[in-house]
């Protein structure tokens, strides 16, 4: 089992950044793929942002060039750099982690979730 907890979140003027971290812990070396998510009021959840293990990246087309992702690698643990933000990345951000094996993308399912972390642009 794994336990993701996000940190980071808060509100901010448009043009602002925040950077977005997730603790993972528990049965780490069990994780491969991790991804943030965000989630708006009245609309489903979006992936923004993936890494691999191999620390390749994919982004959404709303985010790129404005937000990056990294990882701890030795805790396979995720951050989300946010700069440029506009009120439409207001949203709550989710951290997520797929189980480690061949065969898996970025749009594969995940398998763990945080609690999410507020992030309002003003």
């Amino acid at each position: 089992h794994v336990q993701l907890v996000e940190s980071g979140g808060g509100s901010v003027q448009a043009g602002g950044s925040l950077r977005l971290s997730c603790a993972a812990s528990g049965d780490i070396d069990s994780t491969g793929i991790m991804a943030w998510f965000r989630q708006a009021p009245g609309s489903g959840r979006v992936r923004v942002a993936c890494i691999r293990r191999d620390g390749s990246t994919d982004y959404a087309a709303s985010v790129y060039g404005r937000f990056t992702i990294s990882k701890d690698t030795a805790k396979n643990a995720p951050y989300l750099q946010m700069n440029s933000l506009k009120p439409a990345d207001t949203a709550m951000y989710y951290c997520a982690a797929q189980t480690r094996g061949p065969g898996f993308a970025c749009y594969s399912p995940y398998e763990w979730w945080g609690q999410g972390t507020q992030v309002t642009v003003s």
